[in-house]
This record gives C-alpha cells, sequence and structure tokens, in this order.
C-alpha cells in the first residue's frame, strides 16, 4: 500500500482539464510515495476546478504553461511539504527524476500527445 503516481499520455483532447476518462492512455512516468510533488499536483487540480475529496484516481491534464510552473517549482525547492496515510516522505532525492519527467512531458506535448496526471493510494 502506498502512494503510487502516475503521468499518462493519450491522443485524446479531453474537454476539460480534471476528471475526464480518456479511451486509452500510456503510461509516460512512474513515481513512487513522492508526497510533495502529488500535494503540488493536488493544488493544480484545485486550481482547475477539481473538487474529488480524496485526490485519487483521478485525472489532471498537464499544459506546457503547467510544466513551466513545475520546472521552477521543482528547481526552487518549492513543493509543497505534504503528508497522507502511506504516503511515505519526499527527500529531495526526487529532483533529478522530476526534471527528467518535465522534459519528457514536453516532447510528449509537442508530439501532439495530452499529458496527464493521477495518482492511487
Amino acid at each position: 500500500m502506498g502512494l503510487d503516481m502516475y503521468a499518462q499520455v493519450t491522443k485524446h483532447q479531453p474537454e476539460l482539464a480534471v476528471d475526464f476518462d480518456p479511451p486509452e492512455s500510456t503510461q509516460l512516468h512512474y513515481w513512487r510515495k513522492h508526497p510533495n510533488l502529488h500535494g503540488w499536483m493536488e493544488a493544480l487540480y484545485r486550481e482547475k476546478g477539481g473538487v474529488d475529496e480524496s485526490f485519487s484516481c483521478v485525472n489532471l491534464q498537464l499544459t506546457e504553461d503547467d510544466l513551466d510552473r513545475l520546472e521552477a517549482d521543482i528547481n526552487a525547492k518549492r513543493l509543497p511539504p505534504t503528508s497522507g496515510f502511506f504516503f511515505g516522505e519526499s527527500d529531495g532525492s526526487e529532483i533529478e527524476d522530476d526534471l527528467k519527467f518535465v522534459a519528457k512531458a514536453r516532447e510528449a506535448i509537442a508530439a501532439g500527445l495530452t499529458v496527464f496526471y493521477s495518482s492511487w493510494w
């Protein structure tokens, strides 16, 4: 048990940036128990109108602008301290992997794909 986090890509263009179900998707990136990134994603989800109380098993589209903000916050070490049942702890060692994700996500968007985040805990 624990926090499993996924970045997925799809050819589908959702009507809304949150709480959509693409007909098919492929995994782009995976994190295990990185709660500070999850907290950042949850704040973005709420900003975009998401209302799921648990922020689990819901989808959040990521745009170029979102990735720019995420990259800046990663580099400035501004991911919000986040905790939760079975979430584990972020310890700062995730920075390189997070930046690799940002680069892969940008490439996917440039190729015309939709990038989205989801988690399960």
